[in-house]
């Protein structure tokens, strides 16, 4: 398969249609595939033929399941510049995505998580399907949720970002549309009559108000309570003695869960989702490179990738071990400007 391959780009009728193409591989996300999508968007952006963008996934497996993080990681042991213009260019391009001065339609068919969540969440039109699974999982690769988390995360309903940043948890569609990740509801088998409707000129919301569905109950919102009242603690050694003081099965699962996870990550995802609710959009990507800046040069992100990753042995080895023994002047130098190396906008 050509490099080329790894995206394919199609105008249809009145709609550009971008598709990740690398199904085999959950359609994870490339630096190369970055840098074929930026210059489309912007090449259509200009383009009055193009009314719309669509962006899905190829297969029936995934949307996309994340970055290349075997890739970033290979990259990182080896000294390699190209895990930071990965980060760099692929925080870029969700920015362009949140700011896209035409309606960018995300079909959210199968695995999205990672990688994904930036080239869809970010998007004016999110579509959900019975097949979609949503997770930002980065904090049990000894990472932090990243792709825009620290501007989406901290304005879902009440504290339901911070307990997805923090455990990962996986939403299905009715979930992910009460959280605000999605928008609307269309079955796997109406994504074709969408693409045709779109193509065919229909205005983006007539489109999907004629192939969208009633979603169903939302057992996130079932749990709102009881995350508002763990998750509003002030710190993440709160959240876990708030959790193991409540002693229900949830509460334990929760707690068990978090403590699993990289505690550097955890204690760094937790500041930026704090963080993150006062930030606009750009200032929450600056924030996000300074961070993966610091990943890059630390212990846990390639230990938590060979364990998950390469050797799957699902048993990382976290430096340091503990939530406790982690001092605030080690979490504040992950939050550290970069000096000339902030990422630019220009």
């Amino acid at each position: 398969m050509s490099e080329e391959a790894e995206v394919l780009f199609e105008k249809r009728g009145v709609a550009g249609i971008i598709t990740l193409n690398r199904p085999q591989a959950l359609n994870a996300l490339t630096l190369n595939m970055v840098r074929l999508i930026h210059p489309k968007l912007r090449e259509w952006a200009d383009d009055d033929a193009v009314q719309c963008v669509i962006v899905e996934g190829a297969g029936d497996r995934a949307f996309c399941a994340g970055g290349d993080i075997r890739a970033l990681h290979d990259w990182g042991r080896a000294g390699d510049r190209s895990a930071i213009d990965f980060w760099r260019e692929e925080y870029l391009l969700n920015t362009y995505i949140k700011r896209y001065p035409k309606p960018y339609i995300a079909l959210m068919d199968g695995i999205n998580m990672g990688g994904g969540v930036g080239l869809s969440v970010h998007g004016s039109h999110r579509v959900a399907t019975e097949r979609l699974t949503f997770a930002m999982p980065e904090t049990g690769i000894g990472l932090f949720p990243d792709v825009g988390g620290t501007y989406f995360l901290p304005r879902c309903p009440g504290e339901t970002g911070l307990y997805l940043g923090l455990t990962g948890a996986r939403l299905k569609a009715a979930d992910a549309i009460f959280a605000g990740i999605a928008d609307c509801y269309v079955p796997s088998a109406k994504l074709g009559e969408l693409k045709d409707r779109l193509a065919g000129g229909a205005p983006v919301r007539t489109a999907l108000g004629e192939v969208a569905v009633e979603e169903g109950p939302a057992p996130l919102r079932d749990i709102q309570k009881d995350i508002s009242a763990h998750f509003s603690k002030g710190s993440v050694a709160e959240i876990l003695a708030s959790l193991r003081a409540d002693g229900s099965e949830w509460a334990v699962q929760t707690a068990d869960t978090i403590e699993a996870k990289s505690p550097i990550s955890t204690l760094v995802a937790f500041r930026q989702i704090r963080e993150g609710a006062a930030l606009d959009f750009e200032d929450c990507m600056k924030l996000e490179f300074r961070l993966t800046n610091r990943f890059a040069t630390g212990h846990d992100f390639f230990e938590g990738v060979r364990a998950v990753v390469i050797d799957k042995d699902q048993s990382p080895k976290w430096n340091p071990a503990r939530l406790a023994d982690i001092d605030a002047a080690e979490v504040d130098r992950y939050f550290a400007p970069l000096g000339e190396n902030e990422l630019s906008f220009g």
